[in-house]
């Protein structure tokens, strides 16, 4: 939990239902769990309720289908007033997924959605899931609701998830070139996302906020932090993007998603995830966390190259 809760605004009359999707995920179980603490009415919209979080005065929704089941949705969301709508997990009909959540909101009567966006996201965006972002953005836009969008900076827990062991060397291989990110700790973009969810004033109304850390970081920089952390020899390895796309081909994921993967890289090298925002500090009162503070304060997130 944050060590400060959110500066709120709240409107009188009754309370409003806020349903959240993707509870029994890292972000939006912290979001419910901050909203828990702040005394919300809380609907949480999951798949399974057995994993649903456990949280005081939060009513469990299930939806099995996820977002491609718009019925279920549909009657999962009935009688929310706000939904803070987690983007999907990556599919190949990920951006189908979301036009299908998001008319299942408005036909539920939901009057305002906070939709966590990307860094970035536009229609021509190198990075192809900012595109999908972009387009989902529009499509909660049309519905003509009250909306929110929190374009996040990639996770600050991605650093560790870029790197390798290369016997006893941390390596990150990746086609980024020079280009700089600033990475977002969960933590913040959760706290971010509990105030923006409780402010029902119409001061965030139509908002397009980039969620970002305090500062954007090199990969060069990345693996140096993860050399001090894990204590062992770190680096950064720059690739074309060929080579990028011939080293994760042996994955065997699909092409659509080694697409993602590469074309982020693509996306830092062009610049488009550098920018650096206010918003932590703004709608939180509290500085945004560092990658290093993150990762220090969350081991587990690379466990894995400490082996």
């Amino acid at each position: 939990m944050p060590d400060m809760m959110p500066q709120v605004t709240t409107t009188s009359g009754p309370p409003r239902t806020i349903a959240v999707t993707g509870a029994t995920g890292a972000l939006g179980g912290r979001v419910a769990a901050r909203l828990a603490a702040a005394g919300a009415r809380l609907r949480l919209v999951v798949r399974d309720a057995g994993r649903a979080p456990r949280l005081p005065g939060a009513e469990v929704a299930v939806n099995a289908g996820g977002y491609a089941d718009g019925a279920g949705l549909r009657a999962a969301l009935t009688g929310a007033h706000t939904l803070y709508l987690v983007s999907a997990a990556e599919a190949e009909d990920r951006l189908g997924q979301h036009r299908t959540a998001v008319r299942a909101a408005a036909e539920a009567g939901v009057e305002r959605i906070v939709y966590t966006s990307f860094l970035g996201a536009a229609p021509d965006a190198v990075f192809t899931l900012a595109r999908q972002h972009a387009a989902t953005e529009e499509a909660i836009a049309a519905t003509g609701a009250r909306h929110t969008f929190l374009r996040h900076a990639m996770y600050a827990d991605f650093v560790p998830y870029f790197a390798v062991l290369d016997g006893e060397e941390v390596v990150i291989a990746a086609p980024a070139g020079e280009g700089r990110t600033s990475f977002a700790s969960r933590d913040d973009l959760a706290d971010v996302g509990a105030a923006a969810v409780l402010d029902d004033s119409p001061a965030l109304d139509g908002a397009v906020l980039d969620v970002t850390g305090p500062a954007a970081v090199s990969l060069d920089e990345a693996a140096a932090l993860l050399g001090e952390l894990t204590g062992r020899p770190a680096s950064y390895r720059r690739q074309t993007v060929a080579e990028g796309w011939a080293a994760r081909r042996p994955s065997g994921a699909p092409d659509w998603e080694i697409e993602g993967w590469v074309t982020s890289y693509e996306a830092i090298a062009a610049g488009e995830l550098a920018a650096v925002s206010d918003v932590v500090p703004r709608l939180t009162g509290h500085p945004a966390l560092s990658v290093a503070e993150h990762l220090h304060r969350h081991p587990e997130d690379w466990a894995q190259l400490r082996r």
